[in-house]
């Protein structure tokens, strides 16, 4: 057998965007047709250990089709094709591991659709939480003190993931806010690298936040160095209270900065001065899960000033709702419309 990937299935009839990912579905529903194939395997494997990006797919793959749901939809999928007897059902939906050895090919290929399915929706956030060493939820932070004795808050649905082997300090933001308070080490700068961005400092404290096509690092005390990954040679320093936005082709100019106000959420509070509500609300969506939608698209530009505690975001967005005129009904699982 001498194929760098399995075909895909003709009757899966889908090829996702992300070539390591396809190859990864294809593989997952071939090593599960064919289990004990050990030329399959050896195949597998070095197509697996030739790129990183390959074993990543594949983790995230995996750890879809691990998922209790998917244990249902299979052996509801055979129940349906005949494959399982009626009475045997609980059997097939509760045999862990050893039940994906039986099913058949047409079976496989059937729940491969829901799985490809999940990955195309959940691909991101599976790669994430592969890549993180710390990750918090919707909503959530999280304060951890790193192996150098730095301490890093991490801020709403937020991912690090850290490299302190042979005497480095790195880490890198792979999504959401952080902040650091790191302790002095002339010796060994600590580098903080973002989507666009890349921090080194010897002892400071600062933030650093990705999100919208942009990295935005704010200076609370120290001095930080900015750079852009893209065009090393261009820096930018900056003093405590400033801060700079860096994206894909270039660093902002410097900006003076509020901390008080940029860093409120380390007290688990939100404020805002003289902001659009659409913003403010932009801002507030970081904590609530559920989406909340402008009925009423006027309100987006009402001027709003406001200082409100994150531990019930559904709470602040109905009092600056009834600050801005809105009315607010709220809809099964939390949906908010703003009229």
């Amino acid at each position: 057998m001498e194929r760098d990937k399995p075909d895909q299935s003709e009757e899966e009839g889908f090829v996702h965007p992300d070539a390591a990912m396809d190859a990864a579905l294809s593989w997952l529903f071939t090593l599960q047709a064919e289990p004990d194939d050990r030329q399959l395997r050896t195949v597998f494997e070095a197509w697996r250990q030739a790129d990183a990006a390959n074993a990543r797919a594949f983790a995230a793959v995996a750890e879809a089709w691990e998922l209790p749901e998917m244990d249902m939809v299979a052996g509801e999928v055979a129940l349906r094709a005949g494959h399982v007897a009626p009475d045997r059902k609980a059997a097939a939906v509760d045999g862990g591991r050893r039940k994906r050895k039986v099913w058949s090919r047409a079976v496989l290929a059937a729940a491969a659709a829901i799985l490809i399915a999940v990955c195309v929706q959940q691909y991101p956030a599976l790669m994430l939480r592969w890549q993180a060493d710390y990750i918090t939820a919707t909503g959530m932070r999280d304060e951890i003190m790193l192996p150098d004795g730095s301490r890093m808050v991490l801020n709403t649905a937020s991912a690090v993931a850290l490299d302190f082997e042979g005497g480095r300090r790195a880490v890198s933001l792979l999504g959401g806010e952080a902040f650091f308070d790191v302790v002095p080490d002339l010796a060994r700068p600590f580098t903080v690298a973002a989507a666009f961005s890349s921090v080194e400092v010897k002892g400071t404290a600062f933030s650093v936040r990705t999100e919208n096509d942009q990295d935005v690092v704010v200076l609370e005390r120290g001095h930080v160095d900015v750079t852009r990954p893209a065009a090393p040679g261009e820096k930018v320093a900056l003093e405590p209270g400033e801060s700079v936005t860096a994206t894909n082709t270039r660093l902002s100019a410097v900006e003076k900065m509020d901390t008080a106000t940029a860093l409120a959420w380390l007290n688990g509070r939100v404020v805002f001065q003289d902001r659009p509500f659409g913003e403010v609300l932009q801002e507030i969506g970081r904590y609530h899960s559920p989406p909340v939608i402008f009925a009423n698209t006027r309100l987006r530009q009402v001027r709003i000033n406001g200082n409100y505690r994150l531990e019930d975001p559904e709470r602040a967005i109905r009092s600056l709702a009834t600050a801005a005129g809105a009315s607010v009904t709220r809809l099964p699982g939390g949906i908010l419309i703003l009229r």
